[in-house]
């Protein structure tokens, strides 16, 4: 049962394709013998209107191709106007797929129907007209059996009893012999479908048919089977993409410079995407408009051929109006399938049409935005430049004031040092703040780098702050004579981080070591080694010594002879003593520092009477003075000694 279904639907495939062999053969015919058409019109002009199958093929790749801008258009989508549109052209888009799909398999069944007629009209010789002629010949065959079957079987009705023997041996060989015609036919039947399925001149409508298919399964949206036949696209295949759903860009609400610049330069990279999707739109418009033209000549030359044939049936009667019947069946067949090209073609423009309008809104409404985001930008621009320009402004009327007023070189150096601070903390904040989208984002990650930096860098930042300690009001510089713990020496580098001392023998009587010292200037926060140092613009000292005075002699001569020693070394140094004396009272309003002359303190000791003599040194020539002064002091104690 199975078998012969199989064999009943193929004898209709066959019938059908002749009769479509049939209209393209009496219409190639037909069109030479009409003297009311234009002789130019011949077959040639009905083969005109298929397109080849690699031209089908290259038109449903450029259509594909063209189709998927619209990912390109769902990513460049990122307002509620920008999707409406989006989704308005992926309607429009699937339209267009399914128009495509149909005008090429409508040019694939007239490929196929011209290589049915090319068959046809082939060699003869062939084995699929072997094959039909066999058919042919078995099928009288089975009529004449049939015939004969019948006929003795109205004889067995009618045969008296002693006849029936034979009359049905008869039957039976009869029946036998239809039996083997028809197994012969069935054979012939399969081998010439299998003839038929893979005859040279329809593997080529095959293989297009098979693209054709194999291209629409590559369109998730479409598929196989998403090809109405009105050329309009289901609304579930419109709505087959997913729509991506992005947060709306407002220039007027970003006060980042980086953010706005980035907003102008996405919405023209958004321009530029939407002006090359509508080259290819163009593009390929212009294609359907040129494959249009042939089938819209061919439909002209049908209908004047129908026009000539109407006239022809006015004079015509009997056998001539069959004739004409069927040339107008055959006219209706083509005028139906050329019309099955076209009509898509024509929509084909129409809904290009509109989806270039829709472009076109879309780039307008971009080229909107990108204008307004230009104008923020340059505002942005212009007052960073402005506020920049004050701050610099200010810096430089600073500095003037600073070289103007301030004298002194240490007390200009450190306000200029200030200034520069200032300058570039306020040029950092400010464009921190102008490039910055979320200024609450901005702090809060300033304050996770700062503390991160404040673990990692504790030991550096706790000496960047020593500096600004260090170069206070008794602060130190370069030249400056220090003691740190044991170490005495004088400044020679004073830096952010670290000063370094030229070290002193024997608090500076001997001169220098030759070796270099470095401390952090983190040094001013420990307590366990004090930082000594002389006061600005002061360069004395106060040395004592301690001698034991002769046995039996008058102390209090003895002390004013010291007195009167001591005094006239230091007399010879008393002009600088005097004037650095007055500049500590300056600095430091002490009382204490209102005497600079020696001194001289008469303690008992066990061996005796000692007397403590204190005396101020300029520390440039402590050296020179402490020799004098322990000269004069053994001169006065040889005096005593002498009976």
């Amino acid at each position: 049962m199975r078998y012969d279904s199989r064999m009943k639907r193929a004898r209709q495939s066959a019938r059908a394709r002749r009769l479509r062999i049939a209209a393209l053969a009496v219409f190639g015919t037909s069109l030479g013998t009409a003297g009311a058409v234009d002789p130019t019109v011949n077959d040639v002009a009905v083969h005109r209107a298929v397109l080849p199958a690699e031209q089908i093929v290259q038109i449903l790749d450029q259509t594909v191709d063209w189709y998927r801008t619209l990912g390109a258009q769902q990513q460049t989508a990122s307002q509620p106007s920008d999707l409406l549109i989006l989704f308005a052209n992926r309607q429009t888009a699937d339209k267009v797929m399914a128009l495509a799909f149909d005008i090429a398999r409508a040019n694939a069944e007239l490929l196929s129907s011209e290589a049915d007629l090319a068959k046809e009209q082939g060699d003869t010789s062939s084995a699929a007209h072997t094959l039909a002629q066999s058919q042919k010949t078995l099928d009288a065959q089975r009529q004449e059996l049939q015939a004969e079957i019948d006929s003795s079987r109205r004889l067995l009705a009618a045969a008296p009893a002693k006849g029936k023997a034979n009359l049905q041996d008869k039957l039976a060989e009869l029946q036998g012999e239809m039996d083997m015609v028809s197994a012969r036919r069935n054979l012939l039947d399969t081998m010439s479908e299998f003839t038929s399925a893979n005859d040279v001149h329809g593997a080529d409508a095959r293989a297009l048919k098979a693209q054709i298919e194999a291209i629409a399964n590559s369109i998730p949206s479409l598929g196989a089977a998403a090809v109405p036949a009105n050329g309009s696209a289901p609304a579930a295949a419109a709505a087959a993409m997913p729509v991506l759903e992005t947060a709306t860009v407002d220039v007027s609400t970003r006060r980042g410079i980086w953010a706005v610049a980035a907003n102008v330069f996405k919405l023209r990279q958004k321009i530029a995407t939407i002006n090359a999707i509508d080259q290819r739109t163009a593009a390929l418009q212009s294609m359907f408009t040129t494959i249009r033209t042939p089938p819209l000549e061919h439909l002209q030359a049908l209908a004047a051929r129908g026009d000539a044939l109407a006239a022809q049936a006015d004079n015509a009667s009997g056998a001539g109006l069959r004739g004409v019947r069927d040339q107008f069946d055959t006219l209706a067949w083509l005028f139906k399938q050329t019309s099955s090209i076209l009509i898509p073609l024509s929509k084909e423009d129409v809904l290009l049409k509109q989806y270039r309008h829709n472009l076109g809104n879309w780039r307008g409404a971009l080229q909107g935005q990108y204008v307004d985001a230009l104008k923020v930008l340059g505002a942005r621009v212009g007052i960073l430049a402005a506020l920049l320009a004050i701050v610099f402004g200010m810096a430089e009327l600073w500095r003037r004031v600073v070289i103007r007023y301030a004298y002194e070189p240490r007390r200009r150096f450190q306000m200029l040092l200030v200034r520069r601070a200032v300058l570039w903390g306020l040029v950092i904040a400010i464009v921190g703040s102008s490039f910055a989208s979320e200024l609450g984002s901005l702090v809060t990650f300033a304050g996770l780098i700062t503390a991160g930096l404040a673990v990692a860098m504790q030991s550096i930042l706790v000496s960047v702050v020593g500096y600004f300690i260090l170069i206070g009001k008794y602060g130190l510089r370069v030249g400056d004579r220090v003691q740190i713990g044991n170490v005495t020496g004088e400044v020679i580098e004073l830096g952010l981080v670290r000063m370094q001392l030229m070290e002193l023998n024997d608090h500076g009587l001997l001169g220098p070591t030759g070796r270099v010292v470095a401390f952090a200037n983190s040094i001013v926060f420990q307590s366990s080694s004090g930082l000594f140092k002389q006061i600005p613009g002061v360069n004395i000292a106060w040395h004592e010594t301690t001698m034991k005075l002769p046995s039996g002699c008058d102390s209090a001569a003895v002390k004013t002879k010291i007195l009167e020693a001591v005094a006239k070394v230091i007399n010879e140094y008393r002009v600088e003593i005097d004037r650095q004396t007055r500049e500590i009272q300056k600095n430091t309003a002490s009382e204490s520092a209102a005497d600079a002359h020696p001194q001289v303190q008469l303690k008992f000791s066990v061996d005796g009477v000692e007397a403590l003599v204190r005396y101020p040194v300029h520390l440039q020539h402590a050296a020179e003075i402490d020799e004098r002064v322990a000269r004069e002091l053994l001169r006065v104690v040889s005096e005593v000694s002498k009976p």
